[in-house]
Protein backbone atom coordinates (compact mmCIF):
# COMPACT_ATOMS: atom_id res chain seq x y z
CA UNK A 1 0.00 0.00 0.00
CA UNK A 2 1.25 3.48 -0.86
CA UNK A 3 -0.46 6.38 0.90
CA UNK A 4 -0.85 9.43 -1.35
CA UNK A 5 -1.40 12.10 1.33
CA UNK A 6 -3.24 12.93 4.52
CA UNK A 7 -6.87 13.50 3.51
CA UNK A 8 -8.54 14.81 6.69
CA UNK A 9 -8.74 14.83 10.44
CA UNK A 10 -12.11 14.35 12.14
CA UNK A 11 -12.77 16.66 15.09
CA UNK A 12 -15.78 16.04 17.29
CA UNK A 13 -17.32 18.96 19.15
CA UNK A 14 -20.04 19.73 21.69
CA UNK A 15 -19.84 23.43 20.68
CA UNK A 16 -20.38 23.23 16.93
CA UNK A 17 -20.98 26.88 16.04
CA UNK A 18 -18.00 28.10 18.07
CA UNK A 19 -15.71 25.43 16.60
CA UNK A 20 -16.88 26.08 13.04
CA UNK A 21 -16.33 29.83 13.51
CA UNK A 22 -12.82 29.24 14.91
CA UNK A 23 -11.66 27.07 12.03
CA UNK A 24 -13.19 29.35 9.38
CA UNK A 25 -12.65 32.85 10.77
CA UNK A 26 -9.47 32.34 12.79
CA UNK A 27 -7.55 29.64 10.90
CA UNK A 28 -8.88 30.43 7.43
CA UNK A 29 -10.59 27.18 6.46
CA UNK A 30 -13.41 27.33 3.93
CA UNK A 31 -16.76 25.63 4.41
CA UNK A 32 -17.04 22.88 1.78
CA UNK A 33 -20.15 21.03 2.89
CA UNK A 34 -22.44 21.25 5.92
CA UNK A 35 -24.84 18.34 6.35
CA UNK A 36 -27.52 18.67 9.04
CA UNK A 37 -29.13 15.55 10.55
CA UNK A 38 -26.25 13.28 9.52
CA UNK A 39 -26.58 9.75 10.98
CA UNK A 40 -28.15 10.95 14.26
CA UNK A 41 -25.73 13.92 14.48
CA UNK A 42 -26.91 17.52 14.30
CA UNK A 43 -24.09 18.25 11.84
CA UNK A 44 -21.29 16.67 9.86
CA UNK A 45 -19.29 19.41 8.18
CA UNK A 46 -16.29 19.49 5.84
CA UNK A 47 -13.81 22.36 6.07
CA UNK A 48 -10.83 22.80 3.73
CA UNK A 49 -7.52 24.64 3.84
CA UNK A 50 -5.64 24.11 0.57
CA UNK A 51 -5.58 20.31 0.16
CA UNK A 52 -6.16 19.47 3.84
CA UNK A 53 -9.63 18.98 5.33
CA UNK A 54 -11.27 18.79 8.73
CA UNK A 55 -14.45 16.79 9.22
CA UNK A 56 -16.27 18.55 12.07
CA UNK A 57 -18.91 16.44 13.82
CA UNK A 58 -21.43 16.95 16.58
CA UNK A 59 -22.28 14.07 18.93
CA UNK A 60 -25.04 11.63 18.14
CA UNK A 61 -28.41 12.66 19.51
CA UNK A 62 -28.64 12.35 23.29
CA UNK A 63 -24.87 12.06 23.88
CA UNK A 64 -22.11 14.46 24.88
CA UNK A 65 -18.41 14.04 24.11
CA UNK A 66 -15.98 13.83 27.03
CA UNK A 67 -13.47 16.67 27.29
CA UNK A 68 -10.24 16.48 25.32
CA UNK A 69 -7.07 15.82 27.28
CA UNK A 70 -3.41 15.95 26.29
CA UNK A 71 -2.98 12.98 28.64
CA UNK A 72 -4.89 10.66 26.28
CA UNK A 73 -3.13 8.42 23.82
CA UNK A 74 -3.45 9.22 20.14
CA UNK A 75 -3.12 12.62 18.43
CA UNK A 76 -2.18 15.44 20.79
CA UNK A 77 -2.33 18.52 18.57
CA UNK A 78 -2.67 19.84 15.02
CA UNK A 79 0.21 21.97 13.78
CA UNK A 80 0.04 24.69 11.13
CA UNK A 81 2.96 26.47 9.50
CA UNK A 82 2.81 30.26 9.10
CA UNK A 83 5.28 32.87 7.85
CA UNK A 84 5.09 35.02 10.98
CA UNK A 85 4.18 33.52 14.35
CA UNK A 86 3.77 36.87 16.13
CA UNK A 87 1.42 38.18 13.45
CA UNK A 88 -0.69 34.99 13.63
CA UNK A 89 -0.71 35.16 17.44
CA UNK A 90 -1.82 38.81 17.40
CA UNK A 91 -4.61 38.04 14.92
CA UNK A 92 -5.97 35.23 17.10
CA UNK A 93 -5.71 37.38 20.25
CA UNK A 94 -7.52 40.25 18.52
CA UNK A 95 -10.42 37.92 17.73
CA UNK A 96 -10.98 37.28 21.43
CA UNK A 97 -9.21 33.96 21.91
CA UNK A 98 -7.10 33.80 25.04
CA UNK A 99 -6.66 30.12 25.90
CA UNK A 100 -2.96 29.83 25.01
CA UNK A 101 -0.55 27.28 26.41
CA UNK A 102 2.15 28.91 28.55
CA UNK A 103 5.71 27.56 28.58
CA UNK A 104 8.35 29.14 30.79
CA UNK A 105 5.98 32.05 31.40
CA UNK A 106 5.57 32.80 27.67
CA UNK A 107 2.74 32.19 25.20
CA UNK A 108 5.14 32.39 22.21
CA UNK A 109 8.30 30.41 22.72
CA UNK A 110 11.40 29.28 20.87
CA UNK A 111 11.73 25.64 19.90
CA UNK A 112 14.82 24.54 17.97
CA UNK A 113 15.25 27.10 15.13
CA UNK A 114 11.81 28.70 15.21
CA UNK A 115 8.97 30.01 17.31
CA UNK A 116 5.55 28.62 18.08
CA UNK A 117 2.46 29.02 20.19
CA UNK A 118 -0.43 26.73 21.06
CA UNK A 119 -4.05 27.82 21.35
CA UNK A 120 -7.01 25.70 22.38
CA UNK A 121 -9.90 25.57 19.90
CA UNK A 122 -13.42 25.86 21.36
CA UNK A 123 -13.91 22.06 21.48
CA UNK A 124 -10.51 21.61 23.15
CA UNK A 125 -8.24 20.64 20.26
CA UNK A 126 -4.75 21.99 20.82
CA UNK A 127 -3.65 23.98 17.76
CA UNK A 128 0.08 24.59 17.32
CA UNK A 129 1.16 27.46 15.07
CA UNK A 130 4.83 27.56 14.11
CA UNK A 131 7.13 29.41 11.73
CA UNK A 132 9.78 26.79 11.04
CA UNK A 133 9.08 23.67 9.01
CA UNK A 134 12.33 21.89 9.88
CA UNK A 135 12.19 19.44 12.74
Amino acid sequence: MKIKKLHHVCIQTNCYEESKKFYIEVLGFELVKETPNFHQRDYNTWLRLDDFMIELQTPKSGTIFTEWSSMSSGPVHLSFLVENVRKAYNKIKSQGYSDFKVKNGEEIYKVEDGYLFKVKAPEGTEIEVRDEADI
